[in-house]
């Protein structure tokens, strides 16, 4: 059987275009790989889930008897499934079980503290807009360059973000970009979250939107009413848990949450996802049930799914791929693979790029080494490696997509001019 072949360069063009529309309206999905993204090495970043278990699991060994619990807890799991994330469900699962016995050496006291402890560390990592604005190295941060790109495209319909990130990164990226947004909240000495306005499409129709779908550092409950004030051990957010899709169910998640499908039910409507790895299988429900009711409607998702030298986890049996398959309205941009009009298929150029095509390619592909002379093919040169046209796609990396973004501020600046 043929392999299927996309040439990158078609299909990126594509892209361009859409991006470039202001006939579209265009939305992103943010993950958690957006906040670990960094634009150099001078960047603070939020620690990957792997790090950030290590992190936590240092300070929590502290106490003999938490140390002893995680012990154990990591045998229960095995420790190739051991995560901050499967910790926390391990935990609000025996929190619900436990009554008046123990577990793991634990009480339901020990338990809701260790939970509580976790809880706040999550907190303290993710706080990195503090280091961030008392070193006043705001020039590092990509998502300011991203927020640029937002305050000079000339667009008929606002932006509008969705991210599970519970950071500041997104604000403090549109505040110094001065870029006016709204993020469901209302007032300014209690702001209060207003839910009829996130229902409303149509409601500060001149602003980008900002949708927390997980939460965020400050937000509050109090008289069945969610505050924004200072960041606390009383925050809301949906933690990496196996309770996470129930508590999307709650408000001021099930706004939001609707909102999202709201959005992809207007026609014409185009959702790109970076950051995100379709982990979350009440997002993914939302996405898909949402394209099944709108027939213009279209989500290009930017999966970094490399896993190390040479291995890549979007293979052709893996779920997301038979997501895909099954709707043509659902694109997937791998790095070395996609998934387009329900075929999976690898990226290879179809010509070799010349002095002018060059520079354009380089900003979403990284393509294999250069074409060597036929009678160089026996000498053995360390570097060179025959044109095959095949490389990676670099825009599933967040500071890669927001360099490629940023590419076109110049094209809307003189589509502007016209």
């Amino acid at each position: 059987m043929n392999e299927i072949v996309y040439d990158p360069s078609e299909f990126i063009r594509g892209l361009q275009q859409l991006l470039v529309s202001d006939k579209k309206r265009i939305a992103f999905l943010f993950g958690a790989g957006t906040s670990l993204s960094t634009k150099n090495s001078k960047s603070l970043n939020v620690p990957a889930i792997g790090k950030m278990t290590e992190i936590i699991e240092q300070k929590l060994n502290i106490n003999k008897k938490i140390k002893r619990a995680i012990i154990e807890i990591k045998k229960e799991l095995g420790i190739e499934n051991y995560t901050i994330e499967t910790l926390l469900s391990n935990l609000e699962i025996k929190k619900n079980i436990i009554g008046k016995g123990k577990l793991n050496g634990l009480n339901l006291a020990d338990i809701e503290n260790f939970l509580k402890q976790i809880k706040k560390e999550v907190r303290v990592l993710v706080s990195i807009h503090k280091g961030i604005i008392e070193s006043g190295e705001l020039k590092n941060v990509i998502h300011v360059d991203f927020a640029e790109w937002i305050g000079r495209a000339d667009r008929k319909y606002p932006i509008e973000i969705f991210t599970t990130n519970y950071d500041y990164l997104f604000e403090v990226g549109l505040e110094e970009k001065k870029v006016p947004y709204y993020d469901g909240f209302s007032g300014s000495f209690r702001p209060f979250f207003n839910s009829d306005s996130v229902e409303d499409l149509d409601f500060t129709p001149q602003e980008t939107k900002l949708w927390k779908i997980h939460g965020s550092l400050g937000w509050h409950i109090e008289n069945n009413t969610v505050w924004r004030k200072d960041s606390d051990d009383e925050d809301i957010l949906i933690y990496p848990s196996s309770l996470k899709y129930a508590d999307s169910r709650k408000q001021p998640y099930a706004s939001l949450m609707d909102r999202l499908s709201n959005y992809l039910k207007q026609p014409d409507s185009v959702l790109l996802t970076c950051g995100y790895s379709f982990g979350d299988q009440h997002i993914n429900e939302r996405i898909l049930t949402a394209l099944k009711s709108n027939t213009t409607a279209h989500v290009f998702v930017l999966l970094y799914d490399k896993v190390g030298k040479n291995k890549y986890s979007l293979t052709e049996d893996c779920e997301l791929v038979k997501l895909a398959k099954e709707n043509s309205k659902l694109s997937i941009y791998g790095i070395k693979s996609a998934v387009i009009g329900c075929k999976y298929g690898i990226w290879k150029l179809k010509r070799e790029p010349d002095k002018y095509d060059t520079p354009n390619i380089n900003l979403y592909f990284d393509e294999d080494g250069p074409l060597i002379d036929i009678e160089e093919i026996n000498k053995e040169k360390k570097g060179e490696e025959y044109w095959t046209g095949e490389g990676e796609l670099t825009i599933p990396d967040f500071k890669s997509f927001v360099m490629f973004l940023k590419s076109m501020i110049v094209e809307n600046i003189s589509k502007r001019k016209e």
